[in-house]
């Protein structure tokens, strides 16, 4: 299952006071389950824009703390700046980035406004996906007036807030909150010096496009090619290149894939080259990835391949390294989320090896057998990949991508599962050591201990269901694949029978320690099945292989 994470970045009316911005920051750096990422004050415009992401309660929570203490250390009355403004947490949009959908996003960044409104007594007005009527769904709408406006609109009852009181908030103004996808910002290069031509090709593919005169002298609306895209064109003194700059408010509808390549169509009609692009700011994983497999799937290779290999691919064809390199660890939002922590997955075979062999009871079969399953559908795997490239076989490239696309799936769960393991056996233990003093410790302890055991009967039998599955993959290449690679199909055969049947044995262990019968019986009864199954499948393709080798 995607890890749900969930980015705000609100903007708050202070952009020259580094020491009340730090306190903003401090409440958000005090969740737990919240990453800073960015903080970006401007001095003209006395506005600082702040970008946090984690899990999506902690940024709620996280979000309404920064706006609390918003209004405790700005002064509305005292502001002045370059930018609209109505309040002193002026917007706060929430961006669903993985794992989570626009309707729960609005959810959330209605509650948070409910709860401004309540606790801090702050007018809010909801906008984007979380307005209530459509003329609030745009920000400008509801910010009209800005803040010396304000007194004067919250007695108009068509302004009443979505909540928060109709009352002038003198001190703290008014709030904006909001739901919104996510944006990336996205630089395409071009050979060229000249602002004007890239300007051009920033018309030619922008939603709103250009004006011009028609027949009749009247002036009319062209549209662009790309919608939810705004882009102008510039130079850039520092690099000396002019460059197609846009705003991708809707990757979903045209992802930076797609954009790229209709700049460099509306380029080569004006008779200029793309030398590359950069991203300004973050962006979603599952964006670089598409992208990688949108540029394979033109060459009609297949896109079975691991993350790295994805983004490497995109990297190179959209060239994001043109200006400077470029680095996953730090443009992707999964990436600076992610929790630094000791995997068995990360070490090397040689670690893993050697760590497995050591004074200690984990990592041991149950990790082990995970790791066997994900090397049986590699190998399955590999062989779609390379049979996809085969002389002659180009009809049939979409064939095997999918087949080593389904491949890479199953393997990354099976990779999951060998940490996952490891976790079981560590929540029996931490359960044991649990205080057993008093009747209620007792009870606690004995609860505690019943769950983990249950964890670590559920761990294998999520080994053997997605292990049997990888069969499919094995068997068709078995049968279709390229036929000097049958033999790795059915080695891959092989490790996936071993690791269903230690994954059983795992769980004969284990149910030991359950004391819910009904529970251990219906697991006892489904891995049963499943390798029986896979006994039964493995026959088939090795029936299979050595039929072809022997021809």
């Amino acid at each position: 299952m995607k890890k749900k994470i969930l980015e705000c970045v609100p903007n708050f009316s202070e952009g020259r006071d580094m020491a009340v911005i730090k306190q903003i920051t401090l409440e958000i750096e005090s969740v737990k389950g919240v990453r800073l990422l960015n903080v970006d004050p401007g001095r003209d415009t006395n506005r600082t824009v702040v970008s946090f992401a984690g899990e999506p309660e902690a940024v709620a929570e996280a979000a309404f703390l920064a706006v609390r203490k918003a209004a405790e250390v700005i002064d509305m009355s005292r502001h002045r700046g370059e930018h609209p403004r109505m309040g002193a947490t002026d917007v706060c949009p929430f961006i669903p980035v993985s794992g989570i959908s626009m309707e729960e996003t609005v959810a959330i960044a209605r509650k948070v406004a409910e709860r401004i409104g309540k606790e801090l007594q702050i007018p809010v007005f909801c906008y984007e996906k979380a307005a209530f009527n459509e003329k609030r769904r745009s920000l400008a709408y509801c910010r009209s007036g800005e803040y010396e406006g304000l007194e004067k609109k919250l007695s108009d009852p068509e302004w009443k807030p979505d909540f928060g009181p109709a009352v002038f908030n003198r001190k703290s103004g008014a709030t904006a909150v909001g739901a919104r996808d996510f944006l990336v910002a996205f630089n395409v290069n071009l050979n060229t010096t000249s602002a004007r031509r890239a300007s051009a090709i920033a018309f030619d593919v922008r939603e709103s496009g250009r004006d011009v005169f028609n027949d009749r002298g009247k002036k009319v609306k062209v549209p662009g090619s790309l919608r939810n895209v705004r882009a102008i064109g510039w130079f850039i003194r520092e690099y000396g290149i002019a460059q197609v700059s846009m705003n991708l408010t809707n990757i979903s509808e045209t992802p930076v894939h797609i954009a790229f390549d209709e700049v460099c169509r509306k380029a080569e009609a004006r008779g200029i080259r793309v030398s590359g692009s950069e991203l300004v700011g973050l962006i979603p994983l599952n964006s670089l990835l598409e992208a990688g497999k949108y540029f394979l799937e033109k060459q009609k290779r297949s896109t079975g391949l691991p993350d790295e290999e994805l983004i490497r691919i995109a990297v190179r064809s959209m060239g994001l390294d043109d200006l400077q390199p470029f680095r996953a660890e730090e443009k992707i939002i999964e990436y600076l989320l992610e929790e630094k922590k000791e995997e068995l997955v990360s070490l090397s075979l040689k670690e893993y090896m050697d760590l497995t062999a050591s004074e200690q009871p984990v990592p041991g079969g149950g990790s082990a057998m995970a790791y066997m399953g994900a090397l049986g559908v590699a190998l399955g795997t590999m062989v779609a990949n390379i049979t996809g490239h085969r002389r002659g076989w180009d009809e049939r490239w979409k064939e095997f991508s999918d087949q080593a696309a389904e491949g890479t799936k199953i393997q990354n769960k099976l990779l999951k599962l060998v940490d996952a393991d490891t976790d079981a056996y560590n929540k029996i233990i931490e359960a044991r050591r649990l205080s057993k003093s008093g009747k209620k410790e007792r009870d606690y302890r004995d609860t505690a201990i019943q769950n983990a055991y249950k964890q670590a009967i559920l761990v294998p039998l999520q080994v053997m269901e997605t292990a049997c599955s990888g069969f499919k993959i094995v068997k068709n290449m078995t049968e279709t694949g390229k036929s000097s690679l049958v033999t790795d199909a059915a080695v891959g055969s092989i490790a996936l029978l071993a690791c269903i049947k230690s994954a059983h044995l795992n769980i004969k262990t284990n149910v030991e320690g359950v004391e819910d019968r009904e529970f251990v019986s219906e697991i006892l009864a489904r891995a049963r099945k499943i390798e029986e199954e896979a006994v039964l499948l493995q026959d088939d393709i090795l029936t299979e292989a050595d039929r072809r080798v022997s021809l």
